[in-house]
């Protein structure tokens, strides 16, 4: 296998990031209803959810549906 070394960059730099608490794609999905619920209320959720949170930052399939269900919230209040 031949890595070009922008991929091998990537890689090292996400090992690096990683955290020991980290949650998984699937332990954030069950839990973005009552994030999303802390994020409209307008409480901390690096306080309430902080590994959520973190998941995130990290994860753009996981922050695509926490904003498609921030926004549906959103249009039903």
């Amino acid at each position: 296998m031949n890595l070009s070394p922008e991929v091998l960059k990537k890689i090292v730099t996400r090992v690096a990031n990683t955290r020991p608490d980290e949650i998984s794609c699937a332990e954030c999905f069950d839990e973005l209803d009552e994030f999303a619920e802390l994020v409209l209320s307008g409480k901390s959720v690096d306080e309430a959810r902080p590994l959520v949170q973190d998941h995130l930052k990290r994860c753009k399939d996981c922050r695509e549906e926490f904003e498609a269900l921030l926004d549906s919230l959103t249009a039903l209040q």
